[in-house]
């Protein structure tokens, strides 16, 4: 396998791995609250004001994990199963990864929304230049 196709996979990976801290933080947060009966099962059943504010802030980053990141996702094995996977390409996701990293360190600590705000747009800006580029690339190949 080339070396940019690892490299292009291990931001994949990354961006797993990012999901899968903030869900081991935010269990963290909450199971043992739940566990000491500090918080009932009822209040958090359906919603989680119950919940201290860290615990409500890892929650919700858990569930931005699930919005871009599956247009990255998407594109990545598009890429990766038309074999079109180049440097740009490999730039491109780890940009992206690197403004997940950054939007997710600032919603699980300060919050700031206007700086979490252009973290997304920046990484939203990234993933749509990826998705275009890789459409061109298809596009015009002679032959995928």
């Amino acid at each position: 396998m080339p070396l940019v196709e690892k490299l292009f996979i291990l931001a994949i990976g990354a961006q797993v791995m990012l999901t899968l801290v903030i869900l081991v933080l935010m269990g963290r947060e909450r199971v043992p609250r739940v566990m000491s009966g500090e918080i009932r099962v009822a209040d958090i059943a359906v919603e989680r004001t119950a919940y201290p504010l860290k615990a409500r802030l890892l929650s919700n980053s858990f569930d931005n994990q699930f919005q871009l990141p599956v247009l990255f996702f998407v594109a990545a094995l598009l890429a990766l199963h038309v074999g079109l996977v180049g440097w740009i390409e490999v730039v491109l996701a780890w940009l992206f990864v690197g403004l997940r990293i950054l939007h997710a360190g600032i919603h699980v600590t300060t919050n700031r929304v206007h700086r979490r705000f252009a973290a997304y747009a920046a990484g939203l800006a990234v993933l749509a230049v990826l998705w275009l580029w890789l459409l061109i690339r298809i596009l015009l190949a002679p032959s995928i």
